[in-house]
């Protein structure tokens, strides 16, 4: 298993929907910034949100375990091996994040308990 690279690409705020649902002075997650970078692999970086772990984990796991030696969705996503462009489940103000395969192997730094 080898470490995912994780860049926050761009911080978003769909004005349109967050004039209509979201409280009064809603801007962009407060939670992350465009440039950060994270290394996970078998579990979420320590300060990173947790609700865009949930949206992101199994294409970090994947490509921490070999997917991205070819390509995602048989092509017809992302033309770059071992790159994922994905987001976090925010309706109105989602992050977006490019994950990327590493030569880096990861460590286990637990035990596992039986």
């Amino acid at each position: 298993m080898n470490k995912v690279k994780i860049t926050v690409l761009q911080t978003t705020l769909n004005q349109a929907l967050a004039s209509e649902y979201g409280v009064l002075g809603l801007g962009p997650c407060p939670m992350m910034r465009e440039g950060q970078v994270f290394y996970a692999d078998y579990a979420k970086p320590e300060g990173f949100c947790d609700e865009a772990w949930k949206a992101i984990y199994q294409y970090v796991f994947a490509l921490a375990h070999g997917a991205g030696d070819g390509l995602f969705y048989y092509g017809d996503w992302i033309r770059k091996p071992g790159v994922a462009i994905c987001s976090c489940n925010d309706g109105l103000r989602p992050v977006i994040m490019k994950l990327e395969a590493t030569e880096e192997e990861a460590e286990l730094n637990y035990t596992p308990v039986r």
